[in-house]
Order: C-alpha cells, then sequence, then structure tokens
C-alpha cells in the first residue's frame, strides 16, 4: 500500500474532511430560520470550525505529544458538540431529515476517524523521542512525517 508524506496539516485526510464539513455546515446554517440563524446556527458554524481549526493547531504542536493530544482530543468533543447542535436543530423543526441525515451520517463518520487518528498519534507518542527525526503516525495509508 503506498504511502503519502504529511508535510502539513493540510495532507492529513482527516483534516480535509473536518475542513469540507465546516464549509458544508456553514452553507447549511445560511437557510436555517432567521430565529435560528443567530442562536443554534451561530453555534453550529463555530463548533464545526473548531474541529479543523484544533487539527491544524495540534499538527503545528506535534513535537509536543501531551499537546497534540490535547487539540486533537478538543477537535474530537468539537466534532460531538457540532452534532449535539444538528440534533437539536432537527429536533426542533428547524432542519429537515434529509440534510440532517447527511450530516449526521458524515459528522458520525468524521468521529470515528478522528478517534482513529487520536489513538494513533497516542499510541505513536508514547515511546520516548527516537533518536531519528522521523516519527511515523499511520492514518489510514498515510505516513506522517516530522521535519527534522
Amino acid at each position: 500500500m503506498d504511502r503519502a508524506v504529511v508535510r502539513s496539516y493540510r495532507d492529513l485526510e482527516v483534516y480535509q474532511q473536518a475542513f469540507a464539513l465546516a464549509v458544508e455546515v456553514h452553507a447549511m446554517t445560511m437557510k436555517l430560520p432567521k430565529y435560528e440563524l443567530y442562536e443554534t446556527g451561530s453555534q453550529i458554524r463555530r463548533s464545526a470550525k473548531s474541529i479543523p481549526a484544533n487539527i491544524a493547531e495540534g499538527f503545528g504542536r506535534r513535537r509536543y505529544s501531551n499537546e497534540y493530544v490535547h487539540f486533537l482530543t478538543i477537535a474530537l468533543a468539537s466534532c460531538d458538540e457540532t452534532q449535539v447542535h444538528l440534533n437539536l436543530l432537527h429536533a426542533t423543526g428547524s432542519l429537515d431529515s434529509a440534510t440532517y441525515e447527511q450530516l449526521a451520517n458524515k459528522y458520525n463518520a468524521l468521529g470515528k476517524q478522528l478517534n482513529r487518528f487520536l489513538q494513533a498519534v497516542i499510541e505513536q507518542h508514547i515511546e520516548p523521542y527516537r533518536e531519528y527525526s522521523v516519527a511515523r503516525i499511520s492514518e489510514e495509508h498515510v505516513e506522517y512525517e516530522m521535519e527534522g
């Protein structure tokens, strides 16, 4: 299986998915009823945008394992928060069932993907820092390379 070298957070599939979903949620909220646009709409936009932002910030601090894990944990929590806002919008009738199902399924898949990535980062950072400058963190078929 070919592995891609990750040089930036933009190369991470989990980041790409989170970013695309944040854009999708932003567009969805612009179609919400006016009374939801500034209340729950604002909350879900912030939580959805927090996911890729925390993945990126964690990547920037990847040399410090506790901070990397911390930011990925926040990203995972923001994913859960986004799912709660989707549930509330649907339950209150502000979000149609088709849009809800589509987004709920995508965020459920993102949460699983983010959790697998977080677990891989934790497993790789348990070992002491290696003598060489390349740490390999698996994200399915991706290798992650730290600059030396």
